[in-house]
This record gives C-alpha cells, sequence and structure tokens, in this order.
C-alpha cells in the first residue's frame, strides 16, 4: 500500500472510532472509562491505560458508576462500571498524567461534561 494512502485510512479510522464512541456515550448517557478515553481521541491501547488509572481515581473519589454487562455479540463478556460524562469530568480533575497525548485527553474529559 501507498505510504500516502495508509497514512490517510489511518486517520480515518481514528476519526471513525472517536466518532463512534462519543456517540454511544450520547445516545446510553454514560459509557465505561476506556470509552470516554476513545471518544476523547485516544487509541485503544492508550484508552485502557488511562482508563486503569481513572479508575484508581474513581476509587478515591468515592464515584462508583453504575455496573453493567459488556456484550460481544451475543455472548456476555463480563462486569464493568459505566459512567456519565459528569463523572468523569470530576475524576479527569484530578488525575495528572505526564505523557503529552495523555494530558490532551484528560482536557478533553474534563471539558466533556
Amino acid at each position: 500500500m501507498i505510504a500516502s494512502n495508509q497514512k490517510r485510512r489511518a486517520t480515518v479510522k481514528a476519526r471513525a472510532r472517536t466518532n463512534r464512541a462519543a456517540s454511544r456515550i450520547n445516545r446510553r448517557g454514560n459509557g465505561t472509562l476506556a470509552t470516554h478515553c476513545i471518544a476523547a481521541g485516544l487509541a485503544p491501547k492508550e484508552a485502557r491505560s488511562v482508563a486503569g488509572t481513572l479508575r484508581k481515581k474513581a476509587k478515591e473519589l468515592g464515584i462508583t458508576g453504575r455496573t453493567a454487562r459488556i456484550h460481544a455479540g451475543r455472548h456476555m463478556r463480563s462486569d464493568c462500571r459505566r459512567y456519565t460524562p459528569a463523572e468523569v469530568a470530576r475524576i479527569a480533575v484530578i488525575y495528572r498524567p505526564r505523557k503529552a497525548a495523555y494530558k490532551a485527553a484528560a482536557a478533553r474529559l474534563a471539558l466533556a461534561a
């Protein structure tokens, strides 16, 4: 594949992933921390990393979220916690990342509410 096309396809794929996560949160009114991170523009691997730290910060604040189940097609996967954008914004305020991409995502998460 031509390099320029590969970059374009990666950009479109990332934009679609971000929009899909954001629309899911808007439709339901809540989402997992990883979904909120993806909607803030992080890749799934980075989103899982940030979500782990946000979970610790949520525990410090006493924010529990809503218990839910993750579906993968017709199979139930596991239990999870879903948070509203306002709860995520409260958590993101005390989150202090070091990496520049994580700082930008934390700022977008804090403004999401």
